[in-house]
């Protein structure tokens, strides 16, 4: 639903082919001018190694060698070596969760008092799962490529690994027991990208409106089912909180008519590229991320539990029923 740089087919022609140029329409909503769209190649790597990673991690694994038996036999055993854990152990067909924490899962006493901050990243590339990865990456496929055609890999990929920080810092404040993985706070980051993109470009578009209902439906749906027993739903709400922020800082467009009225004489432009609203929008967006991530880090590293700083934030995450019960 975000959209890409409004430039000219002359821009396009100085990079070489990098882009092509068409008028983007999408399921919601359209800007009303020619758009240069990129090629997208980021994303499509980013899958990659992540389905590499997770033949890696059940590499690692060795089921049929290390499978104690305790909870059965391991699942597809002609993968032979890449065969998962018994589904008692890991319902998601994957590894054991210490293969996980053995190459880089978040784990808050690894990460504060094992100074293995580098966590904090790598457990964005890993997956408890088949299923866990098939989820990810499907979505990944269905947000992302349209995002990097639209705006380009550097922004995408920023806002993709920012996003999964913050949703580690986040994670890891308040989930200091288990372990955790997966690019969903990266995911979610890009949705909240999508959002505050959608805000601050807001002249530019039509069926504005339906476009935001629409976001914020898919949004409070995903967040909602994060309340589910066995979810990161921290690592949702830090990514998307980033991505949200991000969003205003790396996806800014230029208002309506500037483009066109650029190569008018100066008194017939527009008064500037930018609206007012949007550079606000940019400064304010730019402190919270400077003040949420110093204050983040600090705290975690300090070894802070954010439970003892908010007595009911843990139902973020986790809501017990009379069918579950929530271990954070």
């Amino acid at each position: 639903m975000a959209n890409q740089d409004l430039e000219s087919r002359e821009a396009n022609k100085r990079r070489g082919g990098a882009a092509y140029t068409s008028t983007h329409y999408s399921p919601s909503y359209f800007a009303e001018s020619t758009e240069t769209m990129w090629t997208s190649w980021l994303v499509p790597m980013i899958v990659v190694a992540n389905v590499g990673m997770f033949v890696v991690i059940m590499f690692v694994n060795n089921c049929p060698k290390n499978n104690i038996g305790f909870d059965g036999g391991c699942v597809a055993k002609f993968l032979g070596r890449l065969s998962f854990q018994p589904l008692k152990e890991n319902p998601l067909f994957g590894p054991s969760s210490s293969t996980l924490e053995k190459l880089g899962a978040l784990e808050w006493n690894k990460v504060v008092h094992g100074h293995q901050g580098w966590r904090l990243i790598s457990c964005i590339w890993l997956h408890a799962g088949v299923i866990h990865l098939l989820a990810n990456m499907l979505s990944l496929v269905f947000i992302g490529i349209r995002l990097e055609q639209q705006f380009g890999f550097v922004r995408v990929g920023a806002l993709y690994l920012l996003s999964g920080f913050g949703g580690s810092i986040l994670s890891s404040l308040f989930i200091q027991r288990n372990i955790s993985v997966g690019a969903s706070g990266a995911l979610f980051g890009l949705l909240g990208a999508m959002l505050s993109e959608l805000l601050t470009n807001w002249t530019i578009y039509t069926n504005k409106a339906a476009a935001l209902v629409t976001l914020l439906i898919i949004i409070a749906v995903n967040l909602a089912l994060g309340i589910l027993p066995h979810v990161d739903n921290f690592a949702h709400i830090g990514g998307f909180l980033t991505g949200f922020l991000l969003g205003f800082v790396l996806l800014l467009r230029p208002q309506f008519g500037w483009l066109e009225r650029r190569h008018l004489p100066a008194d017939a432009r527009a008064k500037s590229k930018y609206t007012i609203y949007q550079y606000a929008f940019w400064a304010v967006a730019v402190a919270l991320l400077i003040l949420g991530f110093a204050l983040g880090l600090v705290m975690l590293f300090e070894g802070k539990n954010g439970n003892e700083h908010c007595s009911w934030c843990h139902y973020l995450s986790c809501v017990p029923t009379s069918r579950w019960k929530c271990n954070n």
